[in-house]
């Protein structure tokens, strides 16, 4: 006896009946094997759908036992180092534009930083209404702006630190054409994704064989949803993912005496976009279409600060920063307003809120204070 429960399935099945009158041991084993991960799915889906009919008073996001299940789409060429294997799942029934979900167009197969690359990228550029470009490198933003052209957009972005661009992951939240496309060519580039390509330019990315091409689709909108999760040995920590958006910078708290004027609010809520995706502690000058700036991953915000400075490319007189957390002490802001910074936003919080704040008062900075955090680990 033989059970098929994907459709997948049956043109092998009937073609081996018709070769040899029956289904072998080996083929038996292995539809075997589909079906109780088909039944286990089912299984798990009843199991959740009986835990959302509890009564409100009992009703929890987390589960006492949490099931997840995924569908292996293919093994990767190795994991985050060439000594360790791995394998990319996608999850069930998600419809959101993302990553997971996109068609590969050509290029080599894509490895496990390429996925996490990618998805870093297009996340962030998922954040903009505008047409923007964003560049990834090792998991943090390198350079990230907005214009209105999609070719500027990247040229912006990509001298925010051209030597970091270099072999970096590319996301847009427009369709890439020609224009782009021949300034993507120019370069060396790991990764690129989009919702489409236009002809001419896919005509011309193929001139880099090499080159990944990402196609999610048609647009970028959907509704955000889900849950996000980071393995321990041993166990796992399960959240919801970090989709705390600013509507209106303008509605924020001014901590300063001074307010920001249109320029600088523009300037902060393009940077607090980017501090989201970047790695903690997170320092992000900008203005208000470009990042000029980036201080990510360090255990001091003083050095993250310095770090944005000695890599800023540009002029840092008159643009804004970002904090992705509280400033400890006034050092940080120091540091910022020395290099020529006029404005700030960040959470407050701190013991030290009040010195934070005189020291922006001192510097005639204008400060908002969001009330809310985006830590990246």
């Amino acid at each position: 006896m033989a059970v098929v429960v994907s459709p997948r399935d049956y043109g092998r099945v009937l073609e081996e009946i018709r070769k040899t009158g029956g289904v072998s041991e080996k083929t038996r084993f292995e539809l075997c094997r589909t079906v109780f991960l088909h039944t286990a799915r089912y299984d798990g889906a009843i199991s959740a759908y009986l835990d959302s009919q509890v009564p409100a008073e009992e009703k929890t996001r987390f589960p006492n036992i949490l099931t997840l299940q995924f569908e292996k789409i293919q093994n990767l060429r190795y994991g985050e180092n060439p000594h360790q294997q791995g394998a990319f799942y996608r999850e069930f029934n998600r419809k959101e534009p993302s990553v997971s979900n996109a068609k590969q167009l050509q290029g080599k197969e894509m490895s496990f930083n390429n996925f996490l690359d990618a998805n870093s990228a297009l996340e962030l550029a998922k954040e903009y209404n505008g047409t923007v470009a964003v560049i990834v490198k090792h998991n943090n933003p390198c350079g990230v702006a907005i214009a209105k052209t999609q070719g500027e957009a990247y040229r912006r972005a990509r001298d925010c630190d051209p030597v970091s661009a270099f072999g970096g992951v590319i996301a847009f939240n427009r369709m890439v054409d020609i224009e782009t496309a021949r300034e993507l060519t120019s370069t060396f580039v790991e990764v690129v994704v989009a919702p489409e390509y236009a002809p001419e330019a896919l005509a011309e990315l193929k001139k880099k064989k090499d080159l990944r091409l990402l196609d999610i689709g048609p647009n970028v909108t959907g509704t955000p949803e889900g849950m996000d999760m980071k393995r321990l040995v041993g166990g796992l920590i399960y959240q919801d993912r970090d989709l705390g958006r600013i509507g209106d910078v303008r509605k924020l708290t001014v901590a300063t005496k001074r307010k920001p004027t249109d320029d600088e609010y523009e300037a902060l809520a393009f940077a607090w976009k980017v501090c989201k995706h970047v790695k903690s502690n997170a320092i992000i000058f900008t203005t208000n279409d470009r990042t000029i700036g980036i201080g990510a991953g360090q255990m001091s915000r003083l050095d993250s600060v310095r770090i944005a400075v000695m890599k800023a490319q540009f002029p840092l007189a008159g643009t804004v920063i970002a904090s992705d957390a509280f400033f400890p002490f006034r050092d940080g802001l120091d540091e910022a307003a020395k290099a020529g910074a006029t404005a700030v936003i960040q959470p407050g919080g701190s013991l030290k809120d009040e010195e934070v704040i005189k020291a922006a008062n001192e510097h005639g900075m204008a400060m908002l204070m969001t009330g809310m955090r985006h830590f990246r680990h």
